[in-house]
């Protein structure tokens, strides 16, 4: 059984707080990569966010993580530059992550994906390439329908999950199935087809 340590104030300020190191993650790297002239986009839920707030704020879902697409040939700049704000670079078992500072539990990092290599073996797609972006304040993110690809390709849950609140306020609908491959047809149909799950 779960002891609950922390109640009333205590609680709401530990939330804010931990919403809150995620957008300082995300504002401390997009920083060091802008920067250094360095591109990259943020994806996940970060992008996700972005998209779904210029129609309906009410939708947005915090996030933990910070993702973002590099080009393999700019990591040997990207480290010394996301070094001098705090990161730490590793890759484990073919993981690429930035730790954010030498005492960071394995949630605080900076999860890296490579522009046009495939995250998984089995993913039908590549990552996208990021010779285009979108501005969301000073940051890059993916083009809307880069996103619904790589969301499409992934299809984990929490994928599912972002692109069924897209379907729910109209990003998304059947007009988009032209638009993809057969495989990621298949499983925004199948998203459309079963909205509530």
């Amino acid at each position: 059984m779960i002891e609950i340590k922390f109640t009333g104030d205590a609680l709401w300020e530990r939330i804010e707080r931990a919403v809150e190191k995620v957008k300082d993650r995300l504002r401390r790297v997009t920083r060091a990569l802008n920067t250094a002239d360095i591109p990259y986009a943020v994806i996940g839920g970060n992008a996700v966010q972005h998209w779904v707030s210029q129609v309906d704020e009410s939708v947005v879902r915090n996030t933990r993580d910070v993702d973002i697409i590099l080009n393999e040939s700019d990591l040997g700049r990207a480290i010394p530059a996301l070094e001098a704000e705090g990161f730490i670079y590793r890759r484990s078992a073919g993981v690429t992550t930035f730790l954010d500072g030498p005492n960071a539990k394995a949630r605080d990092v900076v999860h890296v994906v490579f522009a046009g290599k495939k995250v998984r073996e089995e993913y039908p797609e590549t990552v996208p390439e990021i010779d285009v972006y979108d501005l969301m304040e000073d940051a890059r993110t993916l083009p809307f329908e880069k996103l619904v690809k790589m969301k499409l390709t992934s299809f984990r849950r929490k994928d599912q999950v972002h692109l069924l609140d897209m379907i729910s306020i109209g990003l998304l609908d059947e007009t988009w199935l032209e638009r993809l491959s057969p495989e990621l047809q298949l499983r925004l149909e199948e998203l459309l087809n079963d909205p509530d799950g």
